[in-house]
């Protein structure tokens, strides 16, 4: 059983820059894909940025270039470093890891997820 916990969210002004941490703990981390999604109120949840074992990495188009997804295998975490934040990525961020090594981004195929950790961007 792989418990996720987040950290990092809060308040920030537009054109900001926040990191988010995903510490993991149980099972093998480094055996499993990580992905950030992020939710807004009355929007979907969407795959922000995915991560494979060996680093590899997909992001979704409106943060490309903004936002960075990286893994520390021995401290079994992973980050979302975001820069030059806009309003709209005001939301809660969630950290999720499959029980694969190959990440997708769809939210159905993660096992594991973390609570969640509110970013709010003021314009």
């Amino acid at each position: 059983q792989v418990q996720l916990v987040e950290s990092g969210g809060g308040l920030v002004q537009a054109g900001g820059s926040l990191r988010l941490s995903c510490a993991a703990s149980g099972g093998t981390f480094s055996a499993n894909a990580m992905a950030w999604f992020r939710q807004a109120p009355g929007k979907e949840r969407e795959c922000v940025a995915t991560i494979n074992w060996t680093g590899g990495t997909y992001y979704t188009d409106s943060v490309k270039g903004r936002f960075t997804i990286s893994r520390d295998n021995a401290k079994n975490t992973v980050y979302l470093q975001m820069s030059s934040l806009k309003f709209e990525d005001t939301a809660v961020y969630y950290c999720a890891a499959r029980a694969s090594v190959i990440p997708t981004t769809r939210s159905n195929d993660y096992r594991y997820w973390g609570r969640g950790t509110q970013v709010t961007v003021s314009s």
